[in-house]
C-alpha cells in the first residue's frame, strides 16, 4: 500500500505537520521553560532520559542523559531538533520537512505518542521501534515512549520519557521461542517415551520414559513462572507413589553442592497413601524446600525431610535448625526478595507457594522460632478438586 502525501498548513508531509519554530519563537520556547523552576527539578532530579518539545516537536529542553545517549556534551546541539533527527532515527530526513513528515512517521511509537498527545492533551504511551546510526553503524532499538502534556503560560509543551527496553524484550522474545520450541520437542520425546516402554518393556525405558516426563513437567512449571503465574501450567494428575518421589529426590542431593558437608535425612519409612496429584509441581515443591533449608544450614548440620498423614492432608515438612528473623518472615513467599545479593534469586519460597495453592490447592506455611529451628511445609488435600482452566489464579 503506498502511502501518499497530504497538505497540512500548505505544506507536504506523509504524516504530521514539517512546520517549525523559528529562532524568535524557538528562543522564547527555550527560555519559557527554562525559566520554570518544575521543569527544571524535573529535569534535573528525575532518572532516565527526559525532553521537552515544544507543540512544533522541537527540543527545548533535554536532561544529562539524554545528552549521554546522544553522545554530545553540549545541550546546545540539541536544542530545536525533533527527537528522531536527535537519535539519528535513519528515516529522520526522509520526509519533506524531516522528522515526523516521512512515510515510515506514521508507524513510528513515538511519533504516534507525540502526535496524539498533542491533539488531545493526555498521555500517551508506544513502543518505538528505532533504527538509528550510531558511529557509522546501524543500530535496532526498542524505546518505550511516554507523552505528556503540559501547560506553562497557556502554552502546550510536551514532557518526553524514553527507558531502551531493547535488551528486555530480546529476551523475552528468545526465552518464549525457547519453551515453544523445547516444549514441541519434550512431547515427541514423551510420546517415544511411552511408545518405546510399551513395545520393549525393561528398566531402562521405563526410566527414559519417566526422565522425559519428568523434564516436560519441570519445563512446563519454569514457563509458568516466566509468565509470573500458573494459568498457563496444564497439571497432569495422577497417582503418585511417594516411595519413588523420595528416592527420586534422595538421589537428585547425593551430588548437589547445597548437600555437601551437611545431613539430609528422609524418612525410614512412608504410610501408604494414594495421592492424586501432579508429580512435577509436588517434585518442585519439595526440590526448593530442601534446598532453601540445605542453603539456610551450616556445615556440619542437620535438615530432616518428614511426611504426616492428617484426615484431610498429607504434610510434607522439612526443617532445619536456623531461624528467620521476623523482618524476613513477613517478606518469605514475595516474589524476588531474598537475602541474598545474587541476582535470580528469591524464586524458589514464591514458587512452592504458587504451584501449592493454586495448582495443587493446597497450603504452603512455615513455623520459625529460637529453640525449634524452621519448619516449612506444604499440606497435600487427599481429594484433589481439578480446577478448570478458568478458575486459574496467581498470588500476590
Amino acid at each position: 500500500m503506498m502511502i501518499e502525501k497530504k497538505i497540512i498548513n500548505d505544506e507536504e508531509t506523509y504524516f504530521t505537520a514539517p512546520g517549525r519554530a523559528g529562532g524568535d519563537e524557538l528562543r522564547l520556547d527555550i527560555e519559557i521553560v527554562s525559566n520554570n523552576p518544575v521543569m527544571t527539578g524535573l529535569l534535573t532530579n528525575i532518572g532516565g532520559l527526559i525532553a521537552i518539545l515544544n507543540s512544533h516537536r522541537q527540543i527545548v529542553s533535554i536532561n544529562s542523559a539524554f545528552l549521554k545517549l546522544l553522545g554530545i556534551d553540549d545541550p546546545e546541539t540539541a536544542l530545536g531538533l525533533r527527537p528522531g533527527e536527535a537519535l539519528d532515527c535513519l528515516h529522520a530526513d526522509d520526509g519533506p520537512g524531516g522528522c515526523g513528515t516521512g512515510r515510515y512517521c506514521s508507524s513510528c511509537g513515538a511519533a504516534i505518542a507525540i502526535v496524539a498527545c498533542l491533539e488531545q492533551e493526555i498521555p500517551i504511551e508506544r513502543k518505538c521501534a528505532l533504527a538509528a546510526q550510531k558511529g557509522g553503524e546501524p543500530v535496532q532499538l526498542l524505546l518505550q515512549v511516554r507523552a505528556n502534556p503540559i501547560r506553562i503560560n497557556s502554552k502546550v509543551y510536551i514532557l518526553l520519557f524514553l527507558q531502551d527496553v531493547t535488551v528486555q524484550e530480546q529476551q523475552a522474545a528468545l526465552t518464549r521461542t525457547f519453551f515453544h520450541d523445547v516444549s514441541n520437542m519434550l512431547t515427541m520425546l514423551v510420546q517415544s517415551g511411552e511408545l518405546l516402554r510399551m513395545k520393549s518393556p525393561s528398566p531402562l525405558s521405563e526410566i527414559i520414559h519417566q526422565s522425559s516426563v519428568r523434564l516436560a513437567g519441570e519445563i512446563a512449571l519454569q514457563k509458568a513462572l516466566f509468565e509470573s503465574g500458573a494459568c498457563s501450567y496444564v497439571p497432569r494428575w495422577a497417582e503418585c507413589d511417594l516411595g519413588r518421589l523420595f528416592a527420586e529426590l534422595r538421589g537428585f542431593f547425593q551430588s548437589h553442592e547445597a548437600a555437601r558437608d551437611r545431613v539430609l535425612r528422609f524418612p525410614e519409612t512412608l504410610p501408604r497413601i494414594l495421592l492424586r496429584t501432579d508429580g512435577a509441581a509436588l517434585y518442585r515443591i519439595l526440590l526448593n524446600m530442601i534446598v532453601n533449608a540445605l542453603e539456610a544450614t551450616e556445615e556440619g548440620g542437620e535438615v530432616g525431610v518428614s511426611l504426616e498423614q492428617q484426615p484431610e492432608a498429607v504434610v510434607f515438612s522439612v526443617w532445619n535448625a536456623a531461624v528467620i528473623p521476623p523482618e524476613v518472615a513477613l517478606r518469605i513467599f514475595q516474589r524476588s526478595f531474598s537475602t541474598k545479593n545474587q541476582s535470580g534469586r528469591g524464586i524458589g519460597t514464591y514458587s512452592m507457594k504458587l504451584f501449592g495453592e493454586t495448582v495443587l490447592g493446597g497450603r504452603v506455611f512455615f513455623t520459625s522460632r529460637e529453640g525449634a529451628g524452621t519448619s516449612f511445609s506444604f499440606a497435600h488435600p487427599l481429594k484433589t478438586q481439578e480446577k478448570p482452566e478458568k478458575e486459574c489464579r496467581s498470588i500476590a
